[in-house]
């Protein structure tokens, strides 16, 4: 029941982060049609350093250099100093719509379609802080390990007399399994780190770094490698 409940929790969030790259692709598409070139760059811009910050909030990490060179850094910093960075960012990506939309250069349809997809990533941000911020219920980790420890020791007991001298190759195939599958269980529960089955934010991230710059015209970056096997 653990297993299943920590994994439904890193497919939520690998859920989640795919459908930010659709959004990013989507709202680029679209900006591409209603928006000027410089209100666009502004509001991708925006969209990306938010990203860059969602994932350092997730990871407790200092994403500062990630962030687009383009940004001023009068905003980067304001938006440092505030408990949230990437809501404030994604707020600063809506004052885009809202002056374009008083400029008259966007009508209410054109406003509400961009506005769509800003409302997406406020949605993914929302869902992914509730899975980094909600563990599972103690119990279950203490039902788990508890019931693990005690089926372990008991089982050569009921091997003994069946798998004579192999109980102890049984047993250790077992435990290593059990133990195996309760270790696999606690790094799911929090899916945004930097273990090797933790989701590979930096990976995303990139791919929203392609998606802008092509979007924009700039050259592109490249995806990101495995390292030792592993994307981060």
């Amino acid at each position: 029941m653990r297993n299943t409940a920590t994994y439904d929790r890193w497919w939520e969030a690998r859920k989640h982060w795919g459908h930010m790259v659709y959004e990013f692709r989507s709202l680029a598409r679209t900006g591409t049609i209603y928006l000027s070139p410089e209100r666009r760059r502004e509001l991708l811009t925006r969209c990306l350093a938010h990203a860059h910050l969602l994932r350092g909030q997730l990871r407790g990490e200092d994403v500062r250099s990630d962030l687009p060179g383009s940004l001023a850094p009068e905003l980067i910093d304001q938006a440092l100093s505030t408990r949230n960075p990437a809501a404030f960012m994604l707020h600063r990506a809506g004052d885009v719509l809202a002056e374009a939309h008083k400029a008259g250069d966007l009508d209410s349809v054109a406003t509400a379609a961009l506005d769509q997809h800003l409302h997406g990533l406020a949605g993914i941000q929302a869902a992914s802080e509730r899975i980094a911020l909600t563990p599972l219920p103690f119990a279950y980790t203490l039902l788990a390990h508890r019931t693990a420890y005690v089926f372990c020791y008991l089982l050569p007991f009921g091997l003994v007399g069946v798998a004579g001298w192999f109980t102890p190759v049984f047993t250790a195939i077992v435990a290593y399994t059990f133990f195996g599958l309760d270790r696999l269980s606690e790094q799911l529960e929090f899916p945004f780190g930097r273990h090797t089955n933790d989701l590979p934010l930096d990976a995303i991230c990139r791919i929203h770094e392609i998606s802008v710059a092509e979007a924009l015209g700039d050259p592109a970056p490249e995806p990101l490698q495995p390292v030792k096997y592993q994307l981060q």
